[in-house]
């Protein structure tokens, strides 16, 4: 079994030059904490700490913009059906709604491109309608349409409600990832962005790192407006949507009870940089300054030697963390990860335009 100081030590052995203020970030890292594991990554490995902050797509502050959204009438808190519910010690909702894991557990990759808002909400949009429909309707919900026609910013950031309010009045199409790959293969309107090596060390990711030949720095696309050549359907026929109001949820139990009771939800967080460097275990902030804001989506928690802990889905590849998800310290607000979420609201009227 390897050390966590053999494994740095063969990180930076496998990396030509490692920025100095890293390494020392590193080493602090492994001295102050067990729960975390971190390592070397190649994308930021000869850049400074904080080198992460281009990428991070959420704009602006989350909990307000939902409060807001709750103030106004739009959106609605989240009241559970059952008050008493009996939350357990663990839950992952690609197990209690085993029809629907397939979808639930379908880690897509959103290239160098600052479009986690559209990736958390399409991904937690698909995976509750296809709980709210009993598994009859399952398939990804385009990030492509979501990220590139629900906000002009596209990669330049957006908002955790924005993806609920376009799906609910526009309806998103279906959507695979680039070039047709993933569990659902070629659909209406795949990602056209690369998939990218991201944050955290390479391990048996395939892919070249973000900034890298074959992984550039993106521009927005443009807003689709057609199904790809090989899907057999229309775009304007292959429209999904909800209806009712968006559902807000904050803080630990009312979350737990919204995952609970109807499936995945859209959160953000704070990016602190020492989680560049994060390579498994419970993550919480140990060094570094705040690089920006993350979305991501909420799919269950547990408890792992006495500590609580979320797991959250990332949109960095499979590869990434721990098969593309990551676990964060629960019950203390980490990095502002327990504020608000949005979703469908539970049992929502899901459609498919015909």
């Amino acid at each position: 079994m390897f050390t966590r100081a053999a494994i740095l030590s063969a990180a930076v052995t496998a990396v030509a030059a490692v920025h100095p203020e890293r390494l020392t970030q590193i080493e602090k890292i492994s001295n102050l904490t067990n729960l975390w594991t971190a390592g070397i990554n190649a994308r930021f490995a000869n850049h400074p700490v904080g080198a992460s902050a281009i990428l991070c797509g959420v704009n602006g502050d989350h909990k307000a913009a939902v409060q807001a959204r709750i103030a106004s009438g739009d959106y609605v808190e989240f009241v559970p059906q059952d008050s008493a519910m009996v939350l357990p010690d663990d839950f992952d909702s690609a197990t209690h709604f085993s029809n629907c894991s397939k979808i639930i557990d379908d880690i897509r990759d959103q290239s160098m491109c600052g479009c986690c808002w559209a990736f958390a909400g399409a991904e937690a949009a698909s995976d509750r309608m296809c709980i709210a429909t009993g598994g009859k309707i399952q398939v990804p919900i385009s990030a492509q349409d979501v990220c590139f026609c629900a906000n002009p910013n596209g990669c330049d950031g957006g908002m955790i409600d924005t993806p609920w309010d376009f799906i609910k009045s526009k309806g998103g199409v279906s959507g695979g990832q680039y070039k047709g790959s993933g569990p659902f293969g070629s659909q209406c309107s795949d990602f056209t962005l690369p998939h990218c090596h991201h944050h955290g060390p390479v391990g048996k990711d395939p892919y070249p790192a973000e900034g890298a030949p074959g992984c550039e720095a993106q521009k927005s696309a443009k807003c689709p407006k057609k199904c790809e050549a090989s899907f057999s359907g229309s775009f304007a026929d292959d429209k999904y949507k909800f209806a009712g109001k968006v559902t807000a949820a904050s803080g630990e139990k009312k979350i737990q009870q919204l995952i609970m009771e109807s499936g995945p939800v859209e959160t953000a967080f704070t990016v602190y940089s020492d989680f560049e460097n994060y390579a498994g275990g419970i993550y919480h902030h140990v060094t570094g300054q705040a690089a920006g804001g993350h979305a991501v989506k909420f799919v269950g928690w547990g408890v792992d030697g006495g500590v609580n802990y979320w797991k959250v889905a990332n949109s960095w590849n499979p590869y990434w963390g721990e098969k593309g998800y990551f676990r964060i310290k629960r019950g203390n607000n980490e990095g502002g990860i327990e504020n608000q979420v949005t979703a469908s609201p539970t049992g929502a009227k899901w459609t498919k335009s015909a």
